[in-house]
């Protein structure tokens, strides 16, 4: 098999991904929780440590050690933009970084695939939990031996649906609270935890029926997209055009619930 060829095989990159998470998981269940001296604060509500960017070294080596020649495009470290030619590894080493530094349990580590442009495989791991997502392109969406389905809920008075706040765009706060107001007057009930990654999986595994938000970067959802897509759901761009591996925000769910939920959002009756 070539090296090309060997590649492009969506299962063996998700495999490499989960390998690098893994490496990245023991790390950080091993670390010392820094104290808020010890907190580095990228933009007001955004923080960093040394944690984060030591499991960022960690998945890279990992990732770069099987395949040499690719690059990562990685929140704390390299936070570019790339022209997305090749292999490039989208990677998040903690995400829910605040959740981890009070000690709230939801936080994870994200890591895609994205080929020449197409996020083929990717990973979500729930460290407190310790509960794997993955999926590659035409191989599912699973949890250990289990494949994951988007919930059926059709009725949006049933629904839970995830959203994240635009805490680095509070300027965004005069759009996104009227959408919260409709959505949330809707259905059952709405929900903020503080890992984008992780309610992207949520909604893969139908712990959500739906989710928005504004804004996200390419490591918070490059590998929830794949994983809803193989799940049997719907994500976009907010605008409706299919989710892809940059900065924007994104609305998913089933294929009811998405088509509802972008309607709430851009305020459609």
């Amino acid at each position: 098999m070539s090296a090309e060829t060997n590649r492009s095989d969506p299962a063996r990159l998700a495999r490499l991904a989960e390998r690098a998470a893994a490496g990245s998981t023991a790390f950080l269940l091993e670390a010392r929780r820094p104290s808020a001296d010890d907190w580095t604060v990228k933009r007001p509500q955004d923080f960093v440590t040394e944690v984060d960017r030591g499991s960022e070294r960690r998945i890279r080596e990992d990732l770069l050690r099987g395949e040499p020649g690719s690059r990562i495009l990685g929140e704390e470290l390299s936070p570019g933009e790339t022209d997305w030619k090749g292999l490039v590894w989208v990677v998040d080493p903690l995400d829910g970084t605040t959740n981890y530094l009070h000690g709230y349990p939801w936080w994870s580590v994200s890591i895609a695939a994205v080929l020449d442009g197409e996020i083929v495989a990717g990973t979500v791991w729930n460290v407190p939990a310790h509960r794997r997502y993955t999926a590659w392109k035409d191989g599912g969406a699973w949890t250990g031996s289990q494949r994951l389905r988007v919930s059926a809920i059709t009725d949006p008075a049933l629904a839970v649906i995830g959203t994240g706040f635009p805490f680095k765009t509070p300027e965004d706060l005069a759009t996104y609270l009227p959408q919260l107001d409709r959505v949330a007057r809707a259905t059952a009930g709405v929900r903020r935890a503080g890992s984008a990654a992780l309610d992207l999986a949520a909604v893969a595994a139908g712990e959500f029926d739906g989710f928005w938000e504004l804004t996200l970067a390419p490591w918070d959802k490059a590998a929830g997209i794949i994983l809803i897509r193989e799940a049997g759901g719907v994500i976009t761009e907010l605008n409706g055009s299919p989710a892809g591996p940059r900065h924007g925000g994104v609305v998913a769910g089933n294929t009811a619930m998405h088509r509802w939920l972008r309607g709430e959002v851009e305020g459609r009756r």
